[in-house]
């Protein structure tokens, strides 16, 4: 059979609030659009509604921008207790330049400004911030949907990220569960008989990015649904090995970074 997977925008979802559940929200939208969830399915929801559901949302306001705030915000356009928080959020800056900082977030991601972002987020002067255990999030949405509907789904939260090299932004998965995000082909012989030996696929990545072309950034479509993709199970002893479980899997250690 051709390989095929299907990727389909869950519309309806209301703007979510602190508190807000939601796997009960997803299974709500899906079945008034009659969007059947069904077992071995993975959802991709958007990092924005984890954040707002988990109060990761904050105001300008209550924030008081540092002396380096100051100095690092003048001459750009952004407000410097927006800065005071990137640099709040921030475990290591890796680069700063014309205003840009690319820094490392306490989760031991390498993003734009700590992931700190005011789109999507409704009100002047306010801004979300990554969920504090994006894995965390993943499993809570994906025990919620089985308890509501007896099926085992994996869930990927993803949030756009740039690249170094390549211009544009894609959708990467921040949090993963029910699922090994990496797919390891090292070992086998391809299709010339040659033996791979280092090739590691990061599935969870692939399918966030591929979620991104329903939901977008301006449709109001946040969480997606993709079918078709036979994932392997979350507790594999191989491909995933040693590796830490979830999206921290998907992180290089130092000694492997290259670049760092």
């Amino acid at each position: 059979m051709t390989p095929e997977i299907q990727v389909i925008g869950i519309p309806g979802m209301p703007e979510i609030k602190v508190g807000d559940d939601l796997a009960g929200l997803i299974v709500e939208a899906a079945e008034r659009h009659s969007i059947p969830i069904e077992e071995g399915d993975i959802l991709v929801v958007t990092q924005k509604i984890v954040s707002k559901a988990e109060g990761q949302v904050i105001q300008m306001e209550d924030i008081e921008p540092s002396t380096i705030a100051l100095q690092l915000s003048e001459g750009t356009h952004r407000d410097p207790r927006h800065t005071e928080v990137i640099l709040r959020e921030s475990k290591r800056i890796v680069r700063m330049d014309r205003g840009n900082i690319i820094s490392e977030t306490h989760h031991g991601f390498n993003c734009a400004n700590a992931g700190v972002d005011a789109s999507n987020v409704p009100g002047e002067g306010t801004l979300a911030l990554l969920p504090v255990d994006p894995d965390a999030s993943a499993e809570g949405i994906r025990n919620g949907i089985k308890e509501r509907l007896g099926k085992d789904v994996a869930v990927i939260i993803s949030d756009t990220f740039g690249r170094p090299w390549r211009e544009g932004a894609v959708n990467v998965a921040i949090g993963v569960a029910g699922m090994n995000p990496l797919l390891d082909y090292r070992g086998r012989e391809d299709a010339s008989g040659k033996l791979l030996r280092s090739t590691v696929i990061a599935v969870a990545d692939e399918l966030a990015a591929t979620a991104e072309l329903v939901t977008g950034k301006v449709r109001g479509v946040p969480v997606a649904l993709i079918r078709g993709y036979a994932y392997g199970p979350a507790d594999a002893s191989e491909p995933q090995g040693d590796l830490p479980k979830g999206a921290r899997a998907l992180i290089r250690p130092p000694e492997r970074d290259m670049f760092r």
